[in-house]
């Protein structure tokens, strides 16, 4: 890989990958108190980053889809779209639910990664694509773990269980491409730059703008969580918990 993405990736790569950065210096803050448990700083983070995430890593596995020059590529881009449709669902039906805001535009970081590989070819596309896309998904992978194993909101782990079936899943298949620069990427990953904010927060949503909607593909395999299902399965609720929560949302 050449020194065109070595520098790319210092200028761009951060452990948010998936676009917020935390507003509150304690992001184990409850901001609200729903009937599906607390919910933290870091809960409506999460549930910001993941919908961040679709809104880029889907476009660009619809560009992989056309730019891409081997099979492992086109493997991989396809399973962007599929996951992250899926993810995308189930974000948007959980948001209202915790009265969170989701954007519908992901972070200036992420869409500078979508400008760059919309600007590649041949080659340099399929190892662009493969090395970036490992990188943020590896980024990621451990956030979600932490989420998953302290929040204390049904909704929220439900989501996070989807995250880590999704992201092990595209990491797995970039992996399988081939041309992953193990050395290279895993430093990125691991010793990014600080980037201001502004760089790494979705803007929000303009006034009256319909939700954007990831469509899933015609021969989906992965699906979303019953969240119906599982909202109905509880036993009502929480003591002290409010019946229509409202947590400070961006």
């Amino acid at each position: 890989m050449g020194g065109a993405m070595a520098l790319t990736l210092a200028a761009l790569a951060y452990p948010g990958m998936l676009g917020l950065s935390t507003v509150s210096s304690s992001p184990t803050r409850v901001i609200a108190n729903t009937q599906w448990g607390p919910l933290t700083e870091s809960d409506r983070d999460f549930v910001v980053k993941v919908r961040a995430a679709g809104l880029w890593e889907y476009p660009v596995g619809q560009i992989g889809l056309q730019k891409g020059t081997t099979k492992g590529v086109l493997t991989a881009s396809k399973h962007l779209i599929d996951g992250h449709a899926a993810l995308d669902t189930t974000c948007r039906k959980v948001a209202p639910m915790l009265n969170i805001t989701l954007p519908n535009l992901a972070s200036p970081q992420q869409q500078g990664f979508v400008s760059q590989l919309k600007s590649d070819t041949g080659k340099q596309f399929d190892t662009d694509f493969a090395n970036i896309l490992r990188m943020t998904h590896g980024a990621i992978f451990n956030t979600i773990a932490k989420i998953r194993s302290t929040t204390k909101n049904s909704l929220v782990r439900a989501l996070a269980d989807q995250a880590n079936d999704t992201v092990l899943d595209h990491m797995t298949v970039m992996e399988k491409t081939g041309l992953v620069d193990f050395d290279q990427t895993l430093f990125q990953q691991t010793t990014p730059p600080k980037l201001p904010d502004s760089d790494v927060t979705p803007p929000p949503p303009a006034a009256g703008q319909p939700e954007v909607v990831l469509t899933p593909p015609p021969n989906a395999t992965s699906t979303p969580v019953d969240i119906d299902g599982l909202a109905g399965g509880g036993a009502g609720p929480a003591p002290g918990a409010d019946p229509s929560p409202s947590p400070t949302v961006r």
